[in-house]
C-alpha cells in the first residue's frame, strides 16, 4: 500500500464555483504527467503548480485572480478606444436661477437686476407647479389630472422660492459650511482668512473657454504670460460692474422714501366720455375688425388690451360687450397663444361657440374654436376654448397643460359672482390663475367696479382698468298697463320715460284708470305688484288686448317675463287663437323645425311637449324655461333671432344669456319667490330683464310694460326697483371639502392664503403693508424702551398692573350690569349724589342735576348726566379735564384708597355733563333739589353780562350741602350694593363681585406699591404693556387667526381627520386623493366608494341611486322603489347621518336632518328605467317632473358616473370601473344626449 502510495501527493480539488474544496490524490509529476479529471459535472479544477503554499495564499486572498475572472478568454471583448478630447467636456447641470428684471411699476424704469432662484425644467407636472416644467403625456385628459400640481398662482408669494433663500441664508458659499448649529437662533462667524485657499493655489478655470476646444493640441497652457492682461481684464470688468452699481444705486434713491409709504393703486377707472385720441396710430394694425366704427368705451378696451393690461367692462345690456372678447381672441390669434372664455351656465357656453364660430372665423381662417363642457368636447386642442367657470377650475386644480398657453382668460357675466351656491368658482378661478395670464371681466353696470377691480389687482399683483358706459345705447321707456280688453288696450301711461325721469302723473292716472273701473263694477280683482288671483278668462283677456294693441302699434317681438314655470305654460296656451306671423313666416319656421328634429329618433320627435311646441312656433308663440327639453328652448332660441316668434314666456334665466333682444319687455309680476319667500324685484334684476328691450340699429327706443291685473303697485316700490342701486358685487366665499383637499396635496399651496385672497378678505387686508409698517415702528419703539430698575417694583410690578388690569375690566363689567336693571334708572334721578374719580386719585362728590331725557332713545348706560361738584379752586370752570373718563386711553393708573375731594381752602364747585358710564359710586344718599332751576341760573352767568352775578340760593344750598357731607363723612359716603339695592340674581355676576372683592384686598399685599416712584414705574411699564398689546393686535391682524373663515376651516379639517381623508399632519390620504376626482358632494360619494356600497349592485342601479346626488326639485311625486333601491337609498341616508355626525362632534352647526334633506330621490325610478331602456316617451309618464328638468338630471348624472369611474381606477377596482363605464353607457343616448345645435 505504502509502495502503490510513493510518489503520490495531495492537492485540493475546487468543486465548481460554490466555493466547495476536496482532498484528492495527485500522482508525482516527475513521473507522470498530470491529466485532467473528466468526470467533474462544473468544469475543470484549478491546476496547482509548485509553490503550493504561495498558490494557496492567493487563491484564498486574491480571488479577484483567479481565472474565472478573465472574461476576455470566456467572451468576446473589444478594447475601448481612448479618445482624450472627452475628458475636456463637461456636463452642466440644470440653471437654478435666473434673472429678474425690476422695474418701477408706475413709471417703468429700471431699478436693477436680481438673481432668482427657479423651479428645475426637468420635474414634471406631479412634482412641481412651474410653468417650465416638463410637458404631461398628449394622451392625458385635456382638464389634467388630479395627481399634478396647478401652476403657482399668481401674485400669490412663493414658499418655494422663500424656503429656498433661507436655506441659502444659512450656507456658507465659500466653505460650503452650515453657519447656524442647531438650537442656535443666530450665526457663527468663521475667521474667513484660515477658511480661504490662498492666491496661486487654484487655477482660474473657465468652462466655456474648455468646451471651445476640440482636439488636445489645440489646447494651450499659459499660467503666467497672460496674467497682466487677464489682470487687466478683470479690473475693467470690475470697473464696469461698479458703474453700473453705482447708477443703479443711484437710480433707486433717487425715488423719494415717501413714494414707497404710498398705498399701491391697482384698479384705474378709464374716462370713456372722452374720445380715443389717435385711435388707429395707436392701433396699426387692428387685430380683429368690424364692419361698424367700435364705440368709444370699446376702443379704450382695444388700447388697454394692446398694451396686454387685463379690463373690466361693465357695460349695458347690448351695449356691446362682446366685441372686447372678440378682439381679445384675435389677438391671441396673431399671438400663436390661447384664450379661454368661460361663461356661468352651459347653454351660454353652447351659445358662444356658434357666435364666435359665424362671427371671428370667417375674418380668422386659421382660427379654430373649441368647446368643453361636462358632457363634449369639441377640437380641445382650439386656440379659443370656450368652457363653463367649473371646468376652468378643474383645469386649474389639475395643472392641466393648456394654462401654458393661455393669454386670456375671459369671464362673462360676471355679476354672476353673487350667486350664493356658485359664486365662489369665480373667486376661486381669479385667485388659482397664473401670472402670464390677463384677465378680461365683462360685467352688467354694478355700483362697485372699482372695488371689485381693486381686489383683483391686489390678488394678482397687476393693473386693472375699469372701463363703464354710461348709458344705454337704446334708451328705453317703462309704461303701466291697465287695461284688461280691447276697449281698454289703449289704457298705457309712461312711468319713466326716456330720460330716466319718474313720471308721477303717470303713475297717478294708471291708479285713476283702476279705480275707476273697479267703482262701475267691472271684476278686477288681485294683490298688489301683479300678485293674481284672477280667472283664467280674465288673464286671457288682458294678454289678448295688450299683444293685440302691440301688433298694431308694431312693436313686436315681445319677451313677456313670468316667474313660474306653470304660469308660462298656462299663458301660452290660452292664447291657442292667436296667429301672429304670416303664412311665409310660418312656412319657413316648419322648415326649419323640420331641419332641425330630424335630428331625434322617431319616437322622440311625438313627445308632447315636441308636439305641442311645433304648434306654438307656427302661430310665433314660444315658451323658454328651465322645464323645456334642450334641444327645444335651442330651436326657440334660433327661431326668436331669426325674428319668426313674437311672442315669447321666458324665465329669469333667458335675461342671461347671449344678444337676443326683444323690441318690448313685459312684465307679468313685479314679484317672485327665491326660494324661501315672495319679494319685489330687485333693482339689477329688474334692470337685467328689461334690457332685453330695444334692439340696437333697428329701434330709437325700448318699450318695457308692467302689468297691473289687480291694484297698482305702490309707488315707492316702483321708484326703489327701477332707480334704485343695483346689488353691489359681494363675495360668496366658502370653503368646501373639495378646495381644501385639492390645496392641501400641494405643499407650495395653502388654504390660509386662498381665504386670505378672497373677495371676502378683501377689506380686512387691503391694507396689510401698511399695517405691517406700522408692526416695524412698534417693535423699534419696544427696542428702545428702558426697563424699570427698583428692587421694589422688579419683584412683582408685573403682577400688580396684570391684578389691576382685570380690576379695571371687572369693574366695567359690574358697571354695566347694575346701569342695565331698571333699579338703576330709578337710582339715578335728580338729587341722587354720586361720586366721580379724578386723576389725583380722589373721589369728588356730586349731584345729579338731570338726566337725559328717555325720549332720546338711548339706554341708560349710553346717557349723558348733568351734575354738580365740589372741586379744588384751581380746577374751576376746568372740571372735565380733572374727571376721570371710560374714554381715557391710559386711565389705567396704581390702585391707591381714595378719599373724597376735600379742598383746601376756599372752595367752589362746577357745573358739567359727564357720561353715565363716567359715574364711580352711586350712594345711598340723595337730597331735595331744583335742578332745572340750579342748570338755568348757571347757563345765565356763564354769559359774560351776568357772569359777576352771585349764584342763585338753590345753588348755594346744593354745594353748602355737599361739603358738609364731605367733612363728615372723609372716608367716603355709603355705596349702593349691586346685589342688595339692584337686586343681581345672576350667579355668573355674583362670581364678578367676588373676584372684584378679592382683587381689591389682593392689590395691597404687593410690594411694589411699597416703592415712592410707584405712579412714574407704572406708567413705564403700561406704556411697554400698551405697545406690545397694540403690537399683538397689529401681528393678529396679519396672521391667519384674523379670518373670517379659520374657525371652520379648522373645523372642516378635523372632520377630515377624523374620516381619514388626512393624517396628523393634514397630508392628503387615499381617500382625499380620491375625493379630489369628485365635482359633487365628494365626501358622500368617496364613502360610497370606499364602503364598498356600489360594487355588488347592477349598473342600472347604482345611476339610479346615484341621481339623488344630482336632482334638485324638491318638491315632486314619490317615486316606486325596488326592494335592491330601497336598500340602497338607506344605505345612502346611513352614511350621511354618519358624515352629519362627525361634523357635528367637530363644531360644524348642521344636523343630521338638514345634511339628508339635500339628497332627494325623486327621480330614482325614472333613472333606473332610462338605464335599462325604456323610451323617453315612457318614463316622463312615471313622474310629474318636466321634461327639460329630466334631461338636465341626467346629463349632470353621466358626469358623476364619470368621477365614480375614475375613483375607481386610483383604488383600483376593476369590477367597479367596469359597471360605472356601463352605467355611463346606459345613460348616453336619444333625446337626453341630443347634440347641441349650436355645435353642429
Amino acid at each position: 500500500m505504502e509502495e502503490n502510495n510513493k510518489g503520490c501527493g495531495f492537492d485540493i480539488l475546487d468543486i465548481g464555483c460554490s466555493g466547495i474544496n476536496e482532498v484528492v490524490i495527485t500522482p508525482n509529476q516527475q513521473k507522470m504527467k498530470w491529466k485532467h479529471l473528466s468526470t467533474l459535472p462544473c468544469g475543470l479544477p484549478v491546476w496547482f503548480e509548485n509553490n503550493r503554499r504561495k498558490k494557496m495564499e492567493e487563491y484564498l486572498c486574491e480571488a479577484d485572480k483567479l481565472k474565472i475572472h478573465a472574461f476576455n478568454n470566456t467572451q468576446g471583448f473589444w478594447p475601448r478606444e481612448k479618445e482624450i478630447e472627452n475628458a475636456m467636456v463637461a456636463e452642466l447641470c440644470a440653471v437654478q436661477t435666473s434673472i429678474k428684471v425690476e422695474r418701477n411699476p408706475k413709471t417703468g424704469k429700471l431699478r436693477g437686476f436680481n438673481e432668482v432662484f427657479s423651479l428645475e425644467s426637468s420635474s414634471s407636472g406631479s412634482s412641481s407647479m412651474a410653468l417650465n416644467r416638463q410637458p404631461c403625456a398628449l394622451s392625458e385628459p385635456i382638464k389634467g389630472k388630479s395627481t399634478n400640481f396647478p401652476f403657482f398662482p399668481g401674485g400669490m408669494d412663493h414658499l418655494e422660492t422663500k424656503r429656498i433663500e433661507e436655506d441659502s441664508a444659512e450656507l456658507n458659499f465659500v466653505t460650503g459650511l452650515l453657519d447656524t448649529p442647531p438650537g442656535f437662533d443666530g450665526h457663527i462667524k468663521f475667521d474667513d482668512d484660515k477658511s480661504r485657499t490662498a492666491p496661486g493655489e487654484v487655477q482660474d478655470f473657465i468652462v466655456s473657454d474648455v468646451q471651445s476646444y476640440t482636439d488636445l493640441e489645440d489646447l494651450e497652457y499659459s499660467d503666467h504670460d497672460n496674467s497682466d492682461d487677464e489682470c487687466d481684464d478683470k479690473q475693467t470688468v470690475d470697473e464696469k460692474e461698479e458703474k453700473e452699481d453705482l447708477g443703479l444705486a443711484s437710480e433707486k434713491t433717487a425715488e423719494p422714501e415717501q413714494e414707497k409709504e404710498k398705498k399701491e393703486k391697482w384698479a384705474f377707472m378709464i374716462d370713456v366720455s372722452k374720445p380715443v385720441v389717435d385711435f388707429h396710430k395707436k392701433v396699426l394694425n387692428m387685430a380683429h375688425k368690424w364692419d361698424f366704427e367700435p364705440d368709444t368705451f370699446q376702443k379704450q378696451a382695444i388700447v388697454k388690451l394692446e398694451s396686454h393690461d387685463s379690463v373690466f367692462v361693465a357695460a349695458h345690456t347690448s351695449a356691446g360687450k362682446t366685441a372686447v372678447a372678440e378682439y381679445a381672441i384675435g389677438l391671441a390669434n396673431r399671438h400663436k397663444t390661447k384664450t379661454i372664455y368661460t361663461s356661468p351656465i352651459k347653454a351660454l357656453s353652447n351659445q358662444k361657440f356658434r357666435d364666435f364660430k359665424k362671427n371671428l372665423v370667417p375674418s380668422h381662417p386659421e382660427l379654430d374654436i373649441g368647446l368643453i363642457t361636462g358632457d363634449v368636447q369639441i377640437k380641445p386642442e382650439a386656440a379659443c376654448l370656450i368652457m363653463t367657470t367649473e371646468i376652468l377650475r378643474s383645469m386649474l386644480y389639475n395643472g392641466s397643460d393648456v394654462i401654458r398657453d393661455v393669454e386670456w382668460v375671459i369671464f362673462d357675466e360676471v355679476h354672476y359672482i353673487n350667486d350664493p351656491e356658485r359664486g365662489v368658482v369665480w373667486e376661486e378661478v381669479i385667485i388659482m390663475l397664473p401670472d402670464h395670464v390677463s384677465i378680461i371681466l365683462l360685467s352688467a353696470t354694478v355700483p362697485n367696479t372699482l372695488e371689485f377691480a381693486d381686489w383683483i389687482g391686489r390678488t394678482k399683483r397687476k393693473k386693472i382698468y375699469v372701463i363703464s358706459t354710461p348709458k344705454r345705447p337704446v334708451p328705453l321707456e317703462h309704461f303701466l298697463y291697465t287695461g284688461n280688453s280691447n276697449k281698454t288696450s289703449s289704457e298705457m301711461f309712461v312711468l319713466l320715460d326716456q330720460n330716466n325721469v319718474f313720471q308721477t302723473r303717470g303713475y297717478q292716472m294708471a291708479a285713476d284708470s283702476i279705480k275707476e273701473r273697479s267703482s262701475k263694477g267691472k271684476e278686477m280683482s288681485g294683490a298688489k305688484g301683479g300678485r293674481s288671483h284672477m280667472n283664467l278668462k280674465s288673464e286671457k283677456n288682458i294678454w289678448l288686448s295688450l299683444v293685440t294693441m302691440l301688433e298694431k302699434k308694431e312693436k313686436l317681438p315681445v319677451v313677456a317675463f313670468t316667474f313660474s314655470r306653470k304660469k308660462c305654460d298656462d299663458n301660452a296656451d290660452q292664447l291657442g287663437n292667436l296667429n301672429l306671423i304670416t303664412s311665409l313666416e310660418r312656412s319657413k319656421t316648419q322648415v326649419l323645425m323640420q331641419k332641425y328634429l330630424a335630428k331625434l329618433k322617431g319616437g322622440d320627435r311625438t313627445l308632447p311637449q315636441v308636439v305641442r311646441m311645433q304648434e306654438l312656433l307656427k302661430r310665433g308663440i314660444g315658451v323658454h324655461h328651465s322645464g323645456i327639453l334642450p334641444i327645444l328652448k335651442e330651436v326657440i332660441e334660433i327661431l326668436f333671432q331669426e325674428g319668426l316668434v313674437k311672442l315669447l314666456f321666458a324665465t329669469e334665466t333667458f335675461a342671461m344669456g347671449v344678444n337676443m333682444p326683444a323690441r318690448t319687455v313685459v312684465f307679468d309680476s313685479i314679484r317672485k319667490h327665491d326660494g324661501s319667500s315672495f319679494r319685489n324685484l330687485l333693482p339689477g334684476e329688474y334692470v337685467q330683464m328689461a334690457g332685453r328691450a330695444g334692439r340696437r340699429g333697428k329701434d330709437i327706443t325700448g318699450t318695457v310694460i308692467i302689468l297691473c291685473k289687480g291694484d297698482v303697485p305702490e309707488m315707492a316700490e316702483l321708484y326703489s326697483m327701477m332707480l334704485g342701486k343695483p346689488i353691489s358685487l359681494h363675495s360668496q366665499f366658502r370653503l368646501t371639502y373639495s378646495m381644501i383637499l385639492n390645496l392641501l396635496r400641494v405643499e407650495q399651496l395653502r388654504v390660509q392664503e386662498m381665504m386670505k385672497r378672497s373677495f371676502a378678505e378683501f377689506n380686512a387686508h387691503r391694507d396689510a403693508e401698511t399695517i405691517k409698517h406700522e408692526a416695524e415702528k412698534l417693535e423699534a419703539k419696544l427696542s428702545k424702551i428702558e426697563s424699570v430698575d427698583c428692587l421694589l417694583c422688579n419683584k412683582d410690578l408685573m403682577s400688580y398692573h396684570q391684578a389691576l388690569s382685570e380690576l379695571t375690566v371687572l369693574r366695567e363689567q359690574i358697571k354695566v350690569a347694575v346701569l342695565s336693571t331698571s333699579f338703576a334708572q330709578k337710582a339715578l334721578l335728580p338729587g341722587r349724589i354720586i361720586t366721580l374719580e379724578t386723576h389725583n386719585n380722589q373721589k369728588a362728590l356730586a349731584i345729579v342735576l338731570q338726566v337725559e331725557s328717555d325720549g332720546s332713545g338711548k339706554k341708560l348706560v349710553d346717557k349723558s348726566l348733568t351734575v354738580l361738584s365740589i372741586l379744588d379752586n384751581g380746577t374751576a370752570g376746568d372740571a372735565l379735564k380733572s374727571i376721570k373718563s371710560i374714554k381715557d386711553e391710559n386711565h389705567l393708573e396704581p390702585h391707591v384708597k381714595t378719599k373724597l375731594l376735600l379742598p383746601e381752602g376756599p372752595s367752589t364747585y362746577d357745573i358739567f355733563q359727564i357720561s353715565v358710564m363716567d359715574v364711580c359710586d352711586i350712594t345711598t344718599s340723595k337730597m331735595k333739589i331744583e335742578g332745572d332751576r340750579i342748570i338755568q341760573d348757571h347757563r345765565k352767568r356763564m354769559q359774560p353780562r351776568f357772569s359777576n352775578d352771585p349764584p342763585s340760593r338753590s345753588t348755594v344750598i346744593v354745594r353748602q350741602e355737599l361739603l358738609r357731607l364731605i367733612e363728615a363723612n372723609p372716608e367716603g359716603l355709603e355705596v349702593m350694593d349691586p346685589i342688595k339695592d339692584f337686586n343681581i340674581r345672576d350667579l355668573d355676576l355674583v362670581d364678578v363681585l367676588t373676584r372684584k372683592c378679592f382683587l381689591e384686598d389682593l392689590l395691597g399685599t404687593f410690594v411694589c406699591t411699597t416703592c415712592p416712584k410707584l405712579k412714574q414705574h407704572f406708567s413705564l411699564v403700561r406704556n411697554e404693556i400698551t405697545l406690545r398689546e397694540n403690537l399683538n393686535h397689529l401681528q393678529f391682524l396679519l396672521s391667519d387667526d384674523s379670518l373670517q373663515l379659520i374657525k371652520e376651516y379648522n373645523q372642516r379639517i378635523e372632520v377630515l381627520k377624523k374620516l381619514r381623508y388626512l393624517d396628523t399632519n393634514n397630508r392628503v390620504q387615499l381617500k382625499g386623493r380620491v375625493a379630489c376626482e369628485i365635482s359633487n358632494h365628494e365626501l358622500m360619494i368617496t364613502e360610497l366608494v370606499f364602503h364598498n356600497l356600489l360594487t355588488d349592485l347592477h349598473h342600472t342601479e347604482i345611476a339610479a341611486l346615484l341621481s339623488c346626488f344630482v336632482f334638485q326639485q324638491r318638491r315632486c311625486s314619490e317615486p316606486n322603489f325596488t326592494k335592491t333601491l330601497e336598500e340602497g337609498k338607506g344605505r345612502i341616508l346611513s352614511i350621511a347621518g354618519t358624515i352629519a355626525a362627525a361634523q357635528t362632534e367637530c363644531g360644524l352647526v348642521t344636523s343630521e336632518e338638514e345634511f339628508k334633506e339635500q339628497f332627494y330621490f325623486g327621480l330614482v325610478e325614472v333613472v333606473y328605467e332610462w338605464s335599462r331602456g325604456t323610451p323617453f316617451s315612457e318614463i316622463i309618464n312615471m313622474t310629474d317632473v318636466q321634461e327639460g328638468i329630466i334631461v338636465r338630471c341626467i346629463q349632470r348624472l353621466d358626469e358623476t358616473c364619470r368621477d365614480v369611474r375614475n375613483a375607481a381606477r386610483i383604488i383600483g377596482d376593476p369590477t367597479l370601473y367596469k359597471k360605472m363605464e356601463d352605467a355611463s353607457a346606459s345613460i348616453r343616448r336619444d333625446i337626453v344626449f341630443a347634440a347641441s345645435l349650436y355645435t353642429q
